[in-house]
């Protein structure tokens, strides 16, 4: 299950241009994890480490601007259409997430029926998923569109970070840094074994790394926009196994990232 990322207090001093209220606002509607409509201030409270008075005066604003909604039944609060729109905004604005689906069913469709295939992007210190074609069978992945997996310990994280240039690099060691204080030398260590294996044969793996029941393995697509994204397929471990992965998917990915982006080895 993803953390909640909390925006800790800064200083003014340090960075005049930071709205802490804003960042916290947003850290409220974080809060909200795949299968749950409803939480309540309380719920928000614990995970965002806010005091109540702060979280009542939050939702009472988010709830203005349609955000949040009361749920009248429960007293709690679930996420209301103003998070919708933003939300479908983001994903029509990400074209290569419609140009991706002919390639993610080519991959899903492949020789191993339990394979799921995935397109993330980078947010903060997780690779957010925007596109899913999952495996049919009835052992699969439950994952679906806004799940999250860790940047740094999955194959798609890694591939995300092999893919990013100097100063996006950059930026996400020093999320990790803020985020995950205790992880940052697991965190360059496997970014370093990611990175050898990318320049070596083209793609990034994860078996059993972030999930041990879990395998897979994944590219880097960098957009004609810049933004980079990951394209991953895996599923479970007793059903995909590494060296499917890595001689049959390795392979049919690196040439998906290929027709999908502008990436260059």
């Amino acid at each position: 299950m993803a953390e909640i990322h909390v925006i800790p207090d800064l200083d003014e001093d340090k960075d005049r241009n930071f709205i802490t209220a804003l960042a916290r606002g947003l850290d409220v509607l974080r809060c909200f994890r795949p299968n749950e409509s409803v939480l309540t201030n309380t719920d928000i409270a614990k995970r965002t480490g806010l005091p109540k008075p702060t979280v009542s005066r939050l939702i009472y604003t988010l709830c203005r601007l349609d955000y949040l909604s009361l749920d009248e039944k429960s007293g709690g609060y679930r996420l209301g259409a103003g998070v919708l729109s933003l939300g479908f905004g983001v994903l029509s604005g990400m074209e290569i997430a419609e140009r991706a689906k002919e390639e993610m069913l080519r991959l899903r469709d492949g020789p191993n029926s339990y394979i799921t295939c995935a397109l993330a992007e980078r947010h903060l210190t997780d690779a957010i998923y925007i596109a899913v074609e999952r495996s049919c069978e009835d052992v699969s992945l439950r994952l679906s569109i806004g799940s999250r997996l860790p940047l740094f310990f999955s194959a798609i994280g890694r591939a995300i970070l092999v893919g990013l240039d100097e100063a996006g690099l950059e930026a996400a060691f020093a999320c990790g840094a803020e985020f995950l204080p205790d992880l940052v030398a697991e965190q360059k260590a496997s970014y370093a074994e990611a990175k050898n294996q990318y320049e070596k044969v083209g793609f990034c793996s994860g078996f059993g790394d972030w999930r041990p029941d879990v395998n897979g393995v994944a590219v880097p697509v960098r957009g004609l926009d810049g933004r980079v994204f990951g394209l991953n397929v895996g599923g479970p471990s007793f059903h995909v196994k590494p060296d499917e992965l890595e001689t049959v998917y390795g392979p049919m990915l690196v040439k998906s990232a290929e027709l999908l982006g502008m990436n260059r080895r």
